[in-house]
């Protein structure tokens, strides 16, 4: 008796392609209906994160930017900006993208002129409602384990005020942005109490080690609560979560690894040289030395790119989904850049493709990261 195939269509691609893009992406289709293949999901295919009842976007849009004037935007943040972060977010879910990820931190107070970018989300997200009732949105942010905030209740109040900022009654996802210097049972069991309390869909961690990480999925795991996910700085560029143990870790407890900085702050683009060096902070990391060792790779993600017709950025991510049990999270500015994500998933790079980039981005030194994850 012969089974059926089942599978989607991913229409956004089609529409996106030109004839010579249609005519491969069909015979790729064909080929995997013949062979009984999976094929590539469509951008606005969910996802569980990790053991939790939530479902996301296989991939979301960080908005650390947003609001933001110590690091990102040149040190100001202004109206013309603001136009472009709201233009970000509509493109983002009219392209079927609806995860955002932020944290009371961004765009701190403490940061003369910056605007919080919890209540940019949050005021994006009710001025889209008005126009559309039925929008669905995830929010995921983050609380900031600062040493004087001590034992569980520190992270419900933190969380009830960022909940104030974005202006809704419960977020999907609440992460702990880093290990504390201590105090981080009673930031886990604080988790574990917004759950209870119906503040929170899901919990996970940033920035944690294997260890840590072990430690947080157990901790919860005695209250019959899943630990979700672990944001890290992962991209393929950055591997550190592989050397780390931390992915290994994530594929084996079932916990989903959300990958920021997944296009290495825009390093992947190939939109800097050894001319044009990033501006501001990224441009003592990303430095001319570099961006040159880097040229090589970037060459070839490019000319992998144009045989997919897509760009050097979609190729990166794409590259990441290809790992498996990973979310990246981009950081979108402005409207072009959230179509171009949007771009990166819904077809697949090939093994050989994967392996390739790999092998290249292993000649490369990588620059330094977080450095709590190695804690």
């Amino acid at each position: 008796m012969a089974m059926a195939t089942h599978f989607s269509f991913p229409f956004n691609y089609v529409v996106s392609e030109g004839s010579k893009g249609r005519g491969r992406f069909v015979r790729k289709l064909v080929r995997a209906v013949a062979s009984g293949d999976s094929v590539a999901p469509t951008t606005s295919e969910k996802v569980k994160l990790g053991g939790s009842d939530l479902k996301v976007t296989k991939l979301g849009i960080g908005v650390w930017s947003w609001g933001d004037n110590s690091y990102w935007n040149d040190f100001q943040w202004d109206d013309k900006k603001l136009k472009a972060a709201k233009g970000a977010f509509d493109i983002s879910l009219d392209s079927g993208i609806d995860f955002f990820d932020t944290a009371e931190v961004y765009g701190s107070k403490f940061s003369l002129g910056a605007i919080s970018s919890e209540s940019l989300l949050g005021r994006f997200i009710r001025e889209r409602k008005e126009r559309d009732p039925g929008a669905e949105v995830s929010v995921a942010t983050k609380f900031a384990a600062l040493p004087w905030r001590l034992g569980r209740e520190s992270v419900v109040t933190a969380l009830k005020d960022s909940l104030d900022r974005l202006g809704v009654s419960s977020v999907d996802l609440y992460q702990l942005h880093w290990p504390g210097l201590w105090g981080n049972e009673g930031y886990l069991d604080g988790l574990g109490d917004a759950v209870e309390q119906g503040l929170v869909k899901a919990v996970g961690v940033s920035n944690y080690s294997e260890k840590r990480l072990r430690y947080a999925y157990e901790r919860l795991k005695k209250r019959g609560i899943p630990l979700a996910s672990n944001q890290v700085n992962y991209s393929l560029i950055y591997r550190a979560p592989e050397q780390t143990g931390v992915k290994a870790a994530c594929d084996e407890l079932g916990v989903t690894l959300i990958a920021y900085s997944p296009i290495a702050q825009g390093a992947l683009t190939g939109k800097y040289t050894p001319e044009n060096p990033p501006s501001g902070p990224r441009g003592r990391i990303y430095t001319r030395e570099f961006l040159t060792k880097l040229q090589p790779l970037l060459n070839r993600i490019k000319q992998i790119g144009e045989s997919y017709s897509k760009t050097p950025t979609q190729v990166a991510l794409n590259w990441l989904v290809a790992q498996g049990n990973v979310i990246p999270i981009p950081g979108a500015k402005n409207a072009e850049q959230a179509k171009e994500f949007a771009g990166a998933i819904g077809w697949s790079l090939t093994d050989d493709e994967v392996s390739e980039l790999r092998s290249m981005a292993s000649e490369i030194t990588p620059v330094i990261g977080f450095p709590v994850e190695y804690l």
